[in-house]
This record gives structure tokens, C-alpha cells and sequence, in this order.
């Protein structure tokens, strides 16, 4: 996978990348990639589709009905290494050699994407409002993915892992949405990924250069 520049990114990442909104902080990156692969993408996509096969063989009720349907089409569990392999490159210090690709991953369409936007993103959207011009923040983000990988011809998907295998999940989070854009014309995918963390806790955890070992600590010394 190989590091695509779009200028359009770089305004909604300036702004995405520490927005305080008082007892809330809210983070936001916007990456793209091409899916030609490196010589490590081709070892760890290698080991993934014999995950996904080793699966599907051993699945007793992989048919038309069930879910894993999906990955009997070898477009289909390409598509699925492509998305791993962009979350390897989002974050190479978190190891996914050994994940179950296929638990990750669901379809999304473009309005379920935006309803989650639209009821998550509402008070940065307020933000961006009062210091930008030019449209919306959820008009930015449409004009700068549309860009990047025509939306028209994209297949949106979400990556959702139980906190123990989430990477993007920080001391403080409380919540937070992994998606990626993914155009099969271009073989290109984008990732757009963003959380919202307590303010209160967040800033606690680096107070002169120590951490709490347990959220619960930042109360001890307070009189309830």
C-alpha cells in the first residue's frame, strides 16, 4: 500500500486533529492509499487469505444465508485483505498479522455513514461552521472523499472490533468509528477514522509527566 497526498484532506485534518470542545475533545484523520502492494503487504495478504480459507472451511453454515456468504468470492475476500492492509499502514505499530479479518468488517451505504456523522460529528460540525466558510463540515468531508475516490463508485465499509482489538481506542475515549472508502476502479481505499475522548481525562493521564493506572484514580482525592 503505498501514501496518497490530496490537498482537500489537509484542511479537515488541521482541523479534525485537536478540536476541544471543553469536557470533550474530538479527533479526525482523513488518509488514502493505493492498493499496490509492498513486499510486506504481499507476505501479510498471503497470510490473511489462508485465515479466511482455513475459516470458511472449517464453518459449517457458510451458504446463502449466512454472512460468510461474502468471503466465498475471491473479489470479495481481496477487497477484505485490501481494508486490513490500510489498517496496517493507519497503524504500523499495532500488529494484525493475527486477526480474524472477517469479524471486522461490515458494509456500509452513504447514508448510514452520514447518520452516524451527522448525530456524532454535530458539535464539531457547529465548530467548523463558526470558523469556516465554503459549506459544512459534512459538505467538506463529501467534496474532499469524492475527490479522492468518487464516492459514486465506491463500497463504504466500517471497522468495528471489540475494544480489546481497536487500536484507535485511547485512555478517555468514549467513542469512536473507523471507515473506509473504497474504490475498486482506482484500487485506491481511504480511510477516515474519528473519536471523541473526555477532556477531563485525557489531560489527567499527562499531568506532570505521570500517569494514573486506573481512570478511577484521577477521584481518589476528590471529597464525594
Amino acid at each position: 500500500m503505498k501514501f496518497l497526498e490530496y490537498t482537500p484532506f489537509d484542511r479537515l485534518n488541521d482541523f479534525l486533529s485537536h478540536l476541544n470542545l471543553g469536557e470533550r475533545t474530538i479527533k479526525g484523520c482523513l488518509e488514502a492509499y493505493s492498493c499496490k502492494h509492498t513486499g510486506i503487504d504481499k507476505k501479510l495478504s498471503l497470510s490473511l487469505e489462508n485465515e479466511i480459507l482455513d475459516y470458511l472451511g472449517k464453518s459449517s453454515d457458510a451458504d446463502s444465508s449466512s454472512p460468510d456468504e461474502f468471503l466465498l468470492s475471491r473479489s470479495s475476500r481481496k477487497t477484505l485483505i485490501y481494508l486490513v492492509l490500510t489498517l496496517n499502514h493507519v497503524y504500523p505499530d499495532y500488529d494484525f498479522s493475527a486477526m480474524q479479518a472477517h469479524q471486522f468488517f461490515t458494509e456500509e451505504s452513504w447514508d448510514s455513514f452520514k447518520q452516524i456523522f451527522d448525530a456524532y460529528m454535530l458539535e464539531a460540525s457547529k465548530e467548523w461552521i463558526e470558523n469556516n466558510e465554503g459549506g459544512s463540515l459534512l459538505e467538506m468531508t463529501y467534496k474532499a472523499l469524492d475527490e479522492a475516490v468518487k464516492l459514486a463508485e465506491c463500497e463504504i465499509y466500517s471497522y468495528n472490533p471489540n475494544s480489546d482489538a481497536d487500536p484507535s481506542i485511547e485512555r478517555g475515549a468514549i467513542w469512536s468509528f473507523n471507515f473506509f472508502f473504497y474504490n475498486r476502479k482506482l484500487k485506491r481505499v481511504v480511510s477516515f477514522r474519528f473519536w471523541c475522548l473526555s477532556t477531563l481525562v485525557a489531560e489527567g493521564f499527562h499531568l506532570d509527566g505521570t500517569g494514573y493506572e486506573e481512570d478511577g484514580d484521577i477521584f481518589d482525592n476528590m471529597d464525594i
